[in-house]
């Protein structure tokens, strides 16, 4: 009979309990709903959606927690039952924190274009510390000591940083990329080795750059950090298109000149991706083209995949306008020379 009336107790107090915190989780879930719907920002809904489904399962872990608290047990089973309640009850709040945090993390560092990149490596570190702090309370709760287990740690790490070398140089040469900051996610690459693309994220181990033709390429780290690159969005990410064009010896170069201008200034509007400031230029190349005057047009494109459309454009526009100048775009030729006359040969 006192079993049965400890039951009763404990199966009530886990009633009221979960019925007190489920109640106050109702009356939170209204004000922060309240709360998100003066935001014009995603953020508070993703806590909100997220934080949802967890939370019963907190109100119903404090409920077995203080059930079992004050319900007559003995001390052992009822120490070991606590500890693995109050366990749970972290773990599950840790990784609602983990999560929650990253997200809030990678949208401030996008939002307020903070030095600290929101790649996967950044937001994985942040990740690891906040479960590493976790497990350490978890670990305090259950009355073990730290000291000899980072000690253990520190002894076992070294035989797992030679095991694992070449994922720890991939992993510190992406600290590098993140706090040196010779590439950016959002930038486009190209590499010494002819790989090039929009870096898409910075890993813990590689970093992905996106093709032009919509493909990935997956690049270690450590090779990212050791290549010679070009990066097409730094200082900025206009730049400079130059466009070689030929014509023939007969043209009068001011003509050509003046041609090249007007129609490169016609296109500015026209053609996306091309820029009015700085103006159109032309150069004479220098020299004398074995078959042609050599010319440069220099124009300004907004990023690097613009040059392709703006090319396109430009170049249609020029052919045409060269033939009704009459401007001759000359084919490659030479020049023989013959020479008549009898030759001797020795017998």
């Amino acid at each position: 009979m006192p079993g049965l009336i400890n039951l009763l107790k404990a199966l009530a107090v886990l009633a009221a309990v979960t019925g007190v915190a489920l109640g106050l989780r109702h009356f939170a879930f209204r004000a922060l709903h309240r709360w998100a719907a003066g935001t014009s920002t995603l953020i508070d809904t993703f806590i909100l959606q997220s934080l949802r489904i967890p939370s019963i399962a907190w109100g119903v872990l404090i409920g077995i927690y203080i059930a079992i608290d004050v319900t007559p047990l003995p001390p052992r089973p009822s120490a070991l039952a606590l500890n693995f309640v109050y366990g749970l009850l972290v773990l599950s709040v840790t990784a609602a924190v983990a999560n929650l945090s990253g997200v809030a993390l990678g949208h401030a560092l996008r939002a307020r274009n903070l030095p600290i990149p929101a790649t996967g490596l950044s937001l994985t570190i942040f990740k690891v510390i906040i479960w590493v702090l976790g497990g350490l309370i978890v670990l305090s709760s259950l009355g073990v000591s730290i000291t000899p287990l980072l000690t253990a740690l520190g002894v076992g790490g070294l035989a797992v940083a030679l095991a694992l070398q070449e994922t720890l140089t991939n992993f510190f040469a992406g600290l590098h990329l993140l706090l040196a900051r010779p590439i950016r996610v959002g930038d486009f690459v190209k590499l010494e080795t002819g790989q090039e693309g929009y870096v898409v994220d910075i890993g813990w181990r590689s970093t992905k750059l996106r093709m032009l033709p919509n493909n990935i390429i997956v690049v270690p780290n450590s090779k990212m950090a050791q290549s010679i690159l070009i990066n097409y969005h730094l200082p900025e990410p206009r730049m400079a298109l130059p466009i070689r064009i030929g014509v023939s010896y007969d043209t009068d170069p001011e003509h050509v000149e003046r041609v090249l201008v007007e129609e490169a200034t016609k296109a500015i509007g026209q053609v996306p991706g091309l820029l009015a400031e700085p103006e159109p230029a032309v150069r004479f190349v220098p020299g004398f083209g074995d078959s042609s005057l050599d010319f440069t047009l220099i124009c300004q494109i907004r990023e690097y995949e613009d040059q392709f459309l703006v090319q396109h454009e430009l170049h249609k526009r020029i052919f045409k306008r060269f033939k009704q100048e009459g401007i001759t775009i000359p084919f490659p030729q030479r020049t023989v020379h013959l020479h008549t006359g009898s030759e001797q040969h020795p017998r």
